[in-house]
């Protein structure tokens, strides 16, 4: 009986050791009694990612993270070994993406399933990628806000120097002139319009009579269409018998004659030829008025004594 108990208490001590292993593994995530499989995902940093995390397919846990450590070459990468609990075949270009859980930042791998045909084998390394956290995406986000931001309230701060710049008292006091002058403008054309709508009133009959004038020119204008054509017509005939007429050689012969013209009055003007002479030499001229003065002389003696020239016989 004696030894009966110590089997049992042997026993129980044994299963109470697997049972407290089994929890201990289960615990951890690690299911003895199924198989598992482990894959290699390496990282460059992997953002919080923590030993017993999960790992899910398409939202469905399927195993954990059974160890982070760095990659032995010394290159600092992150090497996270991926166990997952069941038999699901993960194509061998999957992708192991570290995503957030919650709003929380709680950090989950999520395997995206390839479209290869082949399957992963056990510790085969698979593609890796990290999703942007919260605050990278807010970042990502508002950066560019800030940005517009800080352009706009420098360009603001540029506007209101320029203003400050502009609108001195000087400029102010230009501003004020100007608005006046406008003003003023604007009751000069209100003067005008007054003006020219008593005109209208006052001119009536006139502007009407005008324009019936214009109306019966018009009339006029378009009734003698034909004869305007002609006009035209002869304009134009005058036009290329103008055209046609050697109008450059006319004018060619008209300065050879006003050349030889311009040769001549200058051999008059140098005394050449009995033109030269009779213009440049003033003896014909004395001669000239001599023999007036004799001739004048002869005709009053002859008007005086007749009988000295004219003799009268009757036999």
């Amino acid at each position: 009986m004696k030894r009966y108990k110590q089997i049992l208490i042997g026993v129980s001590f044994l299963i109470a050791i697997a049972l407290f292993i089994w929890g201990y593994n289960f615990l951890k995530g690690n299911d003895v009694f199924n198989k598992q499989t482990i894959y290699i995902a390496k990282y460059h940093q992997v953002s919080g990612l923590e030993v017993s995390n999960p790992v899910l397919i398409n939202g469905v846990r399927v195993g954990q993270v059974s160890k982070i450590y760095f990659a032995p070459d010394m290159s600092g990468d992150v090497i996270v070994e991926i166990m997952t609990h069941n038999n699901f075949p993960v194509p061998e270009n999957s992708v192991a993406k570290i995503t957030s859980a919650d709003l929380m930042g709680s950090k989950i791998i999520d395997l995206r399933l390839g479209d290869s045909p082949e399957v992963a084998q056990e510790g085969d390394t698979l593609t890796t990628s990290i999703e942007s956290s919260l605050k990278d995406e807010v970042n990502a986000q508002v950066q560019p806000i800030k940005r517009k931001a800080e352009n706009l309230l420098a360009s603001i701060d540029t506007l209101v120097v320029a203003f400050h710049t502009i609108f001195n008292e000087s400029a102010r006091q230009n501003l004020r002139e100007s608005f006046d002058n406008i003003n003023r403008s604007f009751n000069n054309i209100e003067g005008a319009t007054y003006s020219l709508d008593t005109l209208m009133v006052t001119e009536g009959s006139r502007v009407s009579s005008i324009l019936k004038n214009i109306d019966s020119l018009t009339y006029t204008l378009n009734s003698n269409r034909e004869q305007f054509t002609a006009i035209i017509d002869n304009f134009e005939m005058i036009s290329d018998s103008l055209a046609k007429a050697d109008i450059q050689g006319t004018f060619n012969h008209i300065n050879e004659t006003l050349n030889e013209l311009e040769t001549v009055l200058a051999k008059i003007n140098s005394g050449e030829g009995s033109m030269g002479m009779l213009l440049n030499d003033d003896s014909l001229y004395v001669e000239l008025d001599r023999s007036a003065k004799e001739l004048n002389l002869l005709l009053k003696d002859i008007r005086e004594n007749p009988k000295r020239y004219v003799k009268f016989s009757l036999f």
